[in-house]
């Protein structure tokens, strides 16, 4: 396979060209080729035409994974218009939300979120409702908004007739998506990224993976929410450069563990987190993984005994990386079928530069050493949406030159590996020392009672931070104490870095793409001291 095109609608459009047989996507054991998926896409464009859509103009994309997803996406890259995916979790407060600051007038969802977006136009800019599914009925439009918004079927739109899209000239500088991530003030921040930068991103990714199953001929499993940044990375990526793309409409692990043997996925990508769960799971056992040869986790830190036990149950071994949304994606990866050291996140990527600094004195750290991590890029994303005092405190000029400041504790070692230490705001202050909470929680994950673990500060006037550990226990091992946890980890981490208290929980808090949620914890404790 060629290099990619200069934006995503020509790039796709080369290979409808050259491969139009070639399946593009499984969904609920449906194959969908090329070909097809480019009339569904020349449908919805022609539709959004007709009804006066422009370049630039934005829509979102409120759907769970299904092929309608991926012909919307690409229906707006084909006019130039910029696609707002979120979480078909959200409810309509979080969707009137962006909405409003996205300026979206045109909403496509499933027809089981409909009733949310209709309590949601009664307070967004919303015109236009396209429905997947024809389950809803008058009864919902009836609930629509007094103002005057129009809700249609998408099937009603792919059997519509309309006129020849006009010629529309998409640059590869044109904004293609805005991301949606989390902000500081607790409301979510968009993130604009270009067609070349997504193109970038999509082009080294999947090179990492090249010399151990050619672009074009890999079946990638969707292991994570197209509306990420790292699900976009690797399965849109993945669909671009021609590779077969499966679907899940949920993440249920028995249905993920079947599409794997029956239709021989090759490669597969999801968090630290996934990976755990399917280690943990009964029934693994019974499910042909052979032909998987690139098995790559991003999102979170990954436990090193995560990989150690996925390396000696599959055979293989677990691939990681680090990335941000603002970085559209990978800033560090491991590229597959070479050696790499135990607990790495890769090497930096070839389309970015880096610096590592102090924290607190914002100096650079020594080589070896562990320093906070900038991030520059050619054609990187420059400011959020509508957020100047979030883009002042996280996009900085230094050297003649914007920065990312991406809050990560990294350090790099004189080969290059990147290793990941800790999130800056989740450094806990103890006595003096920094406590990095993920090496205890990598402590905590090596007893065979933990399943999943959070560790946090919770302020304290003598100490500064206490660390306090909270854990979710596998079946069976119910009579495991805090006490024997405790002692665990003084038999292993320094004296500073134990754990004062452990909490057992029935479940953690995690986000949409399965990453636990140390903040909200770390909030629920101070909330507690703060009404105690």
């Amino acid at each position: 396979m060629k290099g990619l095109s200069d934006t995503i609608d020509a790039t796709f459009r080369e290979l409808v060209k050259n491969r139009p047989n070639r399946t593009a996507i499984i969904f609920k054991n449906k194959k969908y080729s090329f070909a097809e998926l480019d009339e569904m896409v020349e449908k919805v464009a022609a539709y959004l035409v007709e009804k006066g859509v422009k370049k630039q103009e934005r829509a979102i994309i409120y759907l769970p994974h299904m092929p309608q997803w991926v012909g919307a996406w690409l229906a707006m890259q084909r006019l130039g218009a910029v696609a707002v995916p979120v979480t078909h979790f959200y409810g309509y407060e979080e969707l009137s939300y962006i909405g409003k600051d996205s300026e979206a007038r045109i909403i496509f969802c499933a027809d089981r979120n409909l009733d949310q977006v209709i309590k949601a136009a009664k307070n967004s800019l919303f015109e236009r409702i396209i429905v997947v599914g024809d389950e809803f009925s008058a009864q919902s439009i009836e609930r629509t908004p007094a103002k005057e918004v129009e809700i249609i079927s998408f099937s009603s739109i792919l059997s519509g007739n309309y006129p020849l899209l006009p010629a529309i000239q998409v640059k590869s500088s044109d904004i293609a998506e805005i991301l949606y991530t989390g902000g500081t003030t607790g409301l979510p921040k968009g993130v604009p990224l270009s067609n070349i930068l997504l193109l970038e991103a999509i082009q080294v990714s999947r090179d990492m993976s090249e010399s151990v199953v050619p672009k074009g001929e890999a079946v990638a499993l969707q292991g994570a929410p197209l509306n990420h940044i790292f699900g976009q990375e690797v399965g849109l990526g993945a669909l671009l450069f021609g590779d077969t793309l499966i679907l899940l409409p949920r993440m249920d692990l028995e249905d993920l563990f079947s599409h794997i043997e029956k239709y021989k996925a090759s490669i597969f990508f999801c968090t630290p987190t996934l990976c755990r769960m399917i280690l943990e799971h009964e029934n693994v056992e019974n499910y042909d993984f052979s032909s998987l040869v690139y098995v790559y986790t991003a999102g979170e830190a990954l436990p090193v005994e995560v990989a150690r036990k996925w390396t000696q149950k599959f055979k293989m071994p677990l691939y990681n990386g680090l990335g941000s949304t603002e970085t559209c994606g990978g800033i560090s990866l491991t590229p597959a079928g070479q050696p790499f050291p135990e607990g790495t996140g890769g090497k930096i990527s070839p389309i970015k530069q880096v610096k590592l600094l102090d924290p607190d004195t914002q100096e650079p750290v020594s080589p070896g050493e562990p320093g906070e991590l900038y991030v520059a890029s050619e054609n990187m994303v420059t400011a959020y949406l509508n957020k100047p005092e979030e883009t002042a405190l996280h996009f900085v000029q230094m050297d003649g030159r914007m920065w990312y400041k991406t809050g990560d504790i990294v350090r790099i070692d004189k080969d290059g590996w990147l290793f990941f230490v800790d999130r800056s705001v989740d450094m806990i202050k103890h006595k003096g020392y920094r406590v990095a909470a993920t090496k205890v929680e990598g402590v905590l994950y090596k007893h065979p009672a933990v399943v999943e673990c959070c560790v946090v500060g919770v302020p304290d006037p003598k100490v500064g931070e206490k660390v306090k550990g909270f854990v979710v226990l596998k079946a069976g091992y119910e009579d495991v104490t805090a006490e024997e946890l405790i002692n665990w980890c003084s038999e292993r981490l320094a004296s500073y870095e134990v754990p004062s208290m452990v909490e057992f929980r029935e479940t953690l808090p995690k986000t949409a793409v399965g990453k636990i949620l140390r903040r909200q914890v770390r909030d629920e404790e101070r909330r507690k001291q703060e009404t105690a």
